[in-house]
């Protein structure tokens, strides 16, 4: 892979990386006995290292705005203040409060509030003054409600626009958002700030088919950009794109970019992005408890472990044995094929990379800290809950 040609990360950066991914035992745990299973294991000498890197893509650290969805832990927040890094997205009340917790100054929650959520937000902004807050709107029925909730709370809501660039989930197409924006001037208690355009839809592991596709939904946030802007004389900030576009939007030096699951990694996207260098830092823990049969066995990460959206055997690889094949997959269990004539051992340790990283960090309330092949502590999974306090 000729690296360099795709991207402007620093290739020291690329080079170092590399280092860290030969080195075939990372993962190993020298006091395994004491951590029960299953359990996620996070290895943070490798989270920084996805940090340099991720820094590395970019001309300016504060064109970062990365996505805590996947870690939802204030240790790591913190790790990425330290950095430099002082703008975040987000996508619950939970998150955007556990960002406030740990000081971040300046918090998206890259979600429309509709019902009680819009109360939410307003009460989040009040309690945590020192961090700026903003959400995004797509619709003036629900701009109309963020703004009865800010008057009602004496509060101006900054608010960006979802702008639909074919993800075709949430926002606005461009060709309407214009419209919005007039709307929403005459609103009180709400203020635009922004363009917000999430592409995750671009999957293509071709990486010059990506890059046309994402050029292509960008400009159509660039015209729309510049006709607030002609119309308004209104500069306003844009927000672009999530880790599949990472290293197309972080050349464009007037945008914010929000990539999320580079601080773990996982299968899926090593697969697919391969012009992104990131290292796999946090793996699931699992245990055989079973051999039903001389061809198979049983280990103890079930649906309520690993995220099981993708259908088998997309779940998970075993480092420490990458021939098992998952067959079958409930609550409590996962089973797998291992061949005639295995020499699996109940009590016998694996060690598995998650196929999506995200909603598997979901289900873990907290993770084991590995540092020089021994688990030295635990951080909890603070946003994993739907409330903190707010």
């Amino acid at each position: 892979m000729n690296y360099n040609k795709r991207s402007t990360v620093d290739s020291s950066l690329w080079t170092n990386s590399n280092s860290f991914s030969m080195n075939s035992d990372w993962y190993i745990i020298n006091n395994i006995d004491q951590i029960d299973s299953p359990a996620l294991a996070v290895y943070p000498e490798r989270v920084k290292e996805n940090i340099k890197i991720l820094k590395g893509f970019v001309d300016d650290v504060t064109r970062l705005r990365p996505h805590v969805k996947t870690h939802k832990s204030s240790e790591i927040s913190k790790m990425l203040m330290d950095a430099g890094i002082k703008k975040f997205k987000c996508a619950t009340i939970a998150e955007a409060e556990m960002l406030a917790i740990a000081d971040a100054p300046d918090v998206l929650l890259a979600y429309q509030p509709v019902g009680p959520k819009a109360v939410r937000l307003a009460a989040l902004i009040k309690k945590y003054p020192s961090t700026k807050f903003s959400c995004l709107i797509d619709n003036l029925l629900a701009a109309n409600h963020i703004s009865e909730v800010a008057e009602k709370s004496n509060l101006t809501i900054n608010a960006f626009i979802d702008v639909n660039v074919g993800m075709n989930r949430t926002g606005i197409v461009p060709e309407q958002s214009l419209k919005l924006f007039e709307d929403v001037q005459s609103l009180k208690g709400i203020n635009i700030i922004g363009l917000h355009a999430y592409d995750g839809q671009l999957r293509d592991p071709d990486f010059a088919v990506r890059k046309k596709q994402c050029d292509e939904g960008y400009a159509k946030v660039e015209t729309l950009h510049q006709e607030i802007k002609d119309k308004f004389s209104k500069d306003l900030l844009i927000v672009a794109g999530g880790t599949p576009s990472f290293s197309i939007h972080a050349k464009r030096k007037e945008i914010d970019c929000s990539p999320g699951t580079y601080i773990y990694w996982d299968k899926n996207y090593s697969q697919t992005l391969t012009e992104q260098p990131f290292l796999f830092a946090a793996l699931v823990i699992t245990r055989v408890i079973s051999k039903p049969d001389d061809e198979t066995i049983t280990v103890d990460l079930g649906h309520k472990s690993i995220a099981s959206e993708n259908p088998l055997p997309n779940r998970v690889t075993f480092l420490n044995a990458p021939d098992l094949q998952p067959v079958g997959h409930s609550e409590e269990h996962l089973v797998l094929k291992a061949g005639k004539g295995n020499n699996f051992k109940v009590g016998d340790v694996l060690y598995g990379l998650p196929y999506h990283i995200c909603p598997t960090v979901a289900l873990h309330d907290r993770v084991q800290v590995i540092e020089d092949h021994f688990a030295t502590s635990t951080w909890t999974t603070l946003a994993r809950n739907r409330v903190i306090t707010i």
